[in-house]
């Protein structure tokens, strides 16, 4: 539960474990908002939030655009999903236990948290390991067999999977304003393969991947909140032990699908180009997990949602130019549908989220009301 503003003057500064539990609760901090925007002009704070926001957008869109290349350019023609997902997960270890050295090297000049592997805190870790390896696989995955244009309707299921979810594990019901947004992103979901079908483009492979892939999300956040405490909250303590275990856990997959071996025919094994894209991979996808959590930190989940919406929208619309593809009417109302319910349920769910802390007593009144 968040404290009390009014009990202490002086606040530290957000910790990534504070942004985390905000992002996955919907809580907003807004007298850490209030204290900043004292301290700051206008102007200068208007600037950080857009500079932030843009390096979110172009981080996020170009790591999409970069795994579909690797997952299934015809120029390249690799056909290694897993290997792609394993060196990305290598690079990323990698950087944070490099990170780790450089801040003991030069302290202060760099902030990242001290990386010992500790075998009971990597067995701790991985049951969310499993769900991480699965999330990041069937992301790949469902990127390798649709189109970037349907991708994110593709992966769309993670707010109901998260409802669901929440009432199934955790006994939580949710409000009647809430399903109803659920109900529009799943009938936008249906509309949006039901045109997909219609076009002939289509992959039944891939959405099945989409909504394993929505699943996982759901999953891995639920979790992530359960094992935080092994690695004392840190979120890049957490990002290491994750990335160490699916590595590990990748290999015995390499070799029974055959990838290793598929790896060794493969035509561009030594060219600087490839393990450039497959390097730069890996370092967007390092660098998501940071730009969100800067994200969330100067601006609030609930904007930080209405961003990552908006992404998705600016993310099809290029998609559909990039790839000079002609979608219909009804494919772009699935696309609004999803896009709107998922703005919708991060409004109401805000909403509820505020109201509860203005007015605890409502709080009963909420789980009483009409919910699953």
């Amino acid at each position: 539960m968040q404290s009390d503003p009014g009990t202490c003057k002086l606040r530290a500064p957000l910790k990534r474990s504070k942004i985390l539990h905000m992002a996955l609760m919907g809580a907003s901090d807004p007298s850490g908002e209030a204290e900043a925007s004292e301290e700051k002009p206008f102007l200068l704070r208007a600037l950080q939030i857009a500079l932030v926001v843009s390096l979110y957008w172009v981080t996020s869109i170009s790591m999409v655009f970069l795994n579909k290349y690797l997952l299934d350019s015809p120029s390249l023609q690799l056909n290694t999903p897993i290997f792609v997902t394993f060196y990305q997960c290598l690079v990323t270890t990698l950087l944070c236990k490099g990170l780790s050295t450089l801040a003991a090297c030069c302290p202060g000049a760099v902030d990242f948290p001290t990386l010992r592997l500790d075998l009971r805190v990597a067995r701790s870790i991985l049951p969310l390991s499993v769900v991480f390896i699965g999330m990041i696989t069937f992301n790949n995955l469902c990127l390798k067999y649709v189109g970037v244009a349907f991708y994110n309707v593709g992966r769309s299921l993670t707010t109901v999977f998260n409802v669901l979810l929440s009432y199934l594990l955790l006994k939580q019901t949710t409000s009647f304003y809430a399903l109803l947004t659920c109900s529009i992103i799943i009938g936008g979901f249906w509309l949006g393969v039901d045109q997909e079908e219609a076009e002939g483009t289509l992959s039944w492979t891939g959405t099945l991947f989409g909504v394993l892939a929505s699943l996982c999300v759901s999953l891995n956040a639920i979790y992530t909140k359960k094992v935080l405490p092994a690695v004392d909250g840190s979120i890049w303590r957490l990002t290491f032990y994750n990335n160490v275990n699916a590595c590990v856990l990748f290999l015995p997959l390499l070799l029974l699908l055959g990838e290793l071996q598929a790896l060794c025919h493969f035509a561009q094994l030594g060219s600087a180009h490839f393990w450039g894209m497959m390097t730069l991979g890996g370092l967007f996808g390092f660098a998501i997990g940071y730009v969100t959590g800067l994200q969330i930190k100067f601006t609030s989940p609930l904007t930080h949602n209405v961003s990552g919406t908006a992404k998705a929208c600016a993310q099809t619309v290029l998609a559909v130019l990039y790839y000079e593809e002609t979608k219909s009417f009804l494919w772009w109302t699935s696309n609004m549908m999803v896009l709107g319910g998922s703005s919708a349920y991060t409004w109401v769910r805000g909403w509820e989220m505020k109201k509860v802390q203005e007015d605890p007593s409502s709080k009963e009144d909420e789980k009483s009301s009409m919910g699953v």
